[in-house]
């Protein structure tokens, strides 16, 4: 009956499907099976019997495995081997193979036997690192595609921001077309309108001037100085009007270029008005009377040549308004914030028709067809107020007269 036992014993120890090797608790090894030779590179496994477990080992192990022994002698147990860890196993040839060590333990006669059961997983750790290889090949291709995108999105984006630029420069380039085929269109229809107004506005004056320059050969007798000085005079004026009316056109000019700017300096505006008033008097029709007031303190702070210009258009349109024998009433208010220069005519007034198209250029209100003009004097007045950052208002009546108001903050 032991024999048979004996032989059923060796024989599941010999077939086992895993190594195996019993070693005493000096750790020398007194069994193994003929698979734990073929794992180790043994022909025979008489070859391992009787040679201590550490030929078995990387000898970078054997130092501390002395130690693990004795201290699995002292508590023997069922244990796997180097749990979380990779365990290698050395053959015969030197050579190192991964291996999966179980641990069992059994006592005779009073001695204590090591039961070490070995699996070679050289395979599995091939394939587990074949996995792990194309895990990292996969993780390392999903970032390779990842930049990518990113790229092809910041080439995409880029290319976005580069397209609306494009578009937004043929957007201001098809403006700037546009704007410059306006004001070449504004330009030739300020041409037309000049040369228009021109053959009509210099004819009269030319027609004068002519006329009078021929009489004027006519008296050269001592006591017709009288008749000379009168069509002198007629002279005079005819230049002036010619001279009034280009630089009316020669200002437009200046104004659409952008070539005039406001010059500001401290200046005695009750003088300055007060000298225009005067100067301006003697053009004035028969009994008409121009009268002046001021309000606060006689120092402004504007451009005095702009304003005195301003003030010339607007006495000079008042005259050519008003009937024989009517009132202009200009008055300056200088206040703490602000400054106002006022210019009020009893003249012909404007229709509420024409009064919505007053300051536009060559504009000539219904009923002052007759009454030589450019139509540019208030063009002119609103534009110099503007650069000043002055206001113009008014107020009119027909027949009653009119009322015009240009205020300006007092600091520029």
């Amino acid at each position: 009956m032991m024999i048979h036992e004996k032989e059923r014993f060796e024989a599941l120890f010999e077939c086992a499907s895993l190594g195996i090797l019993v070693a005493n608790d000096q750790g020398i090894i007194e069994m193994a099976n003929s698979l734990l030779a073929l794992q180790f590179g043994y022909e025979n496994k008489n070859e391992i019997i009787g040679n201590p477990v550490e030929i078995l080992i990387p000898r970078r192990y054997e130092s501390t495995h002395h130690h693990h022994r004795a201290k699995f002698n002292e508590k023997p147990a069922r244990r796997t081997m180097g749990v979380g860890r990779d365990l290698f196993a050395v053959k015969q040839d030197g050579s190192e193979f991964p291996v999966e060590v179980s641990l069992s333990h059994y006592s005779l006669d009073g001695k204590l036997y090591v039961i070490a059961f070995v699996i070679d997983i050289t395979k599995r750790k091939e394939i587990e690192n074949a996995v792990i290889l194309q895990k990292e090949q996969l993780l390392e291709t999903n970032l390779k595609i990842e930049n990518l995108n990113d790229e092809l999105e910041e080439k995409v984006e880029l290319r976005t921001v580069q397209l609306k630029e494009a578009l937004q420069e043929i957007e201001i380039s098809r403006d700037e077309l546009k704007k410059a085929l306006n004001k070449e269109k504004e330009l030739s229809d300020l041409k037309s309108r000049f040369v228009s107004m021109a053959s009509h506005e210099f004819r009269t004056p030319l027609s004068t001037i002519l006329s009078s320059a021929s009489l004027l050969a006519k008296y050269i007798e001592a006591d017709e100085q009288e008749k000379r000085n009168k069509h002198i005079n007629r002279i005079k004026s005819s230049v002036n009007n010619l001279t009034g009316i280009l630089d009316e056109f020669l200002s437009i000019g200046k104004i659409e270029d952008g070539k005039i700017e406001a010059h500001y300096d401290l200046f005695n505006i009750r003088d300055m008005i007060n000298t225009v008033c005067t100067d301006i008097q003697p053009l004035a029709k028969v009994s008409q009377k121009i009268v002046y007031s001021h309000e606060g303190p006689d120092i402004a702070n504007l451009d005095a040549a702009l304003l005195r210009n301003i003030l010339i258009n607007l006495l000079s349109n008042a005259i050519k308004f008003t009937s024989e024998g009517g009132l202009i009433q200009v008055s300056s208010v200088v206040e703490n914030d602000s400054i106002s220069l006022s210019i009020q005519d009893n003249g012909m007034g404007i229709s509420e028709k024409d009064q919505q198209h007053l300051f536009e250029r060559f504009f000539r209100a219904a009923n002052a067809t007759n009454i030589p003009g450019t139509g540019l004097g208030l063009h002119i007045v609103a534009k110099y107020a503007e650069l000043m950052n002055g206001t113009v208002t008014f107020t009119s009546e027909l027949e009653q007269g009119t009322s015009f108001t240009i205020t300006f903050n007092k600091e520029p």
